[in-house]
């Protein structure tokens, strides 16, 4: 099933009315392929869609993720991002001065999170791992007196 099928059925199992422009975000995260603002999914859509507002992309996120099409990333008390749920699970590195995000795997780091759940009792039902840092760009623009 792909993830507009997902949304349909989600949307019928829900009793909730149809709107194409639902389609049209969720069209445009997995277009996009990144991990997206609020505000970011707006620039991308307002392009061919420009009736689609803020508060629509609030309600359709909200939508996504109880669907299990996306997931929020808090990346702190002003951001939240939106990725769209792969099969693969990742983690990911953040640079905290230019944003930039990248996804990573380790067998050794998912291992040891569930044997840590199984020590404190905890069964897993999801999990996420951020880690802030700077990238190797902007570490190099600090340590030359901050021109990037």
């Amino acid at each position: 099933m792909n993830y507009i099928e997902k949304l349909e059925q989600f949307v019928r199992d829900k009793q909730l009315k149809k709107s194409s422009q639902r389609n049209v975000i969720l069209n445009a995260m997995t277009q996009s392929n990144k991990h997206l603002t609020v505000d970011e999914i707006h620039s991308l859509v307002k392009i061919h869609n420009p009736e689609i507002g803020v508060a629509t992309i609030y309600r359709t996120m909200h939508l996504l993720c109880e669907a299990g099409i996306a997931k929020e990333l808090i990346i702190n008390s002003s951001t939240t991002r939106y990725e769209i749920i792969t099969s693969h699970h990742h983690d990911h590195l953040i640079c905290t001065e230019c944003g930039l995000f990248i996804e990573i795997y380790s067998d050794k780091i998912e291992k040891e999170q569930h044997l840590l759940a199984k020590k404190h009792g905890f069964t897993l039902d999801d999990h996420r791992l951020l880690l802030f840092g700077l990238c190797p760009k902007c570490k190099n623009a600090a340590q030359s007196g901050g021109v990037k």
